[in-house]
């Protein structure tokens, strides 16, 4: 039998780790499970999910729409919302860009958070 490896969380780089911290405390509610100049790590309601964020002085913003010369995306997060204009605000108001190129027209909206790191806001079904 293999071993499962369950997935703990997933960690963003920034160079103000508390920064990016802050910003995902204000959009998703979720409380400081760890935290020091280096390494924070946020935890879900129920304790299941983690995003953490270390620091990476040369952290580059990763472009969108991906450019061949520029720093590319390595992943996203996806965010599933009941209201996607309500929940688009509140990321806004929290720091969040609402990106220029929307591929997607409907139930979909993709931001950037103060790092540059893109994210999505879906509703159901999306």
């Amino acid at each position: 039998m293999t071993e499962q490896f369950p997935l703990a969380g997933v960690v963003l780089d920034a160079a103000e780790p508390r920064v990016l911290a802050d910003f995902y405390q204000r959009v998703l509610g979720w409380k400081v499970a760890h935290g020091d100049d280096n390494w924070i790590s946020l935890q879900g309601p129920d304790g299941s999910s983690k995003l953490s964020i270390q620091r990476e002085p040369n952290h580059q913003r990763p472009s969108w729409p991906s450019k061949s010369d520029q720093q590319q995306m390595q992943l996203h997060l996806d965010f599933q919302v009941t209201d996607l204009e309500a929940a688009q605000q509140q990321a806004v108001e929290a720091g969040a860009t609402l990106m220029d190129w929307q591929p997607q027209k409907e139930g979909v909206r993709i931001l950037a958070d103060p790092a540059g790191h893109i994210f999505c806001l879906f509703l159901p079904g999306f």
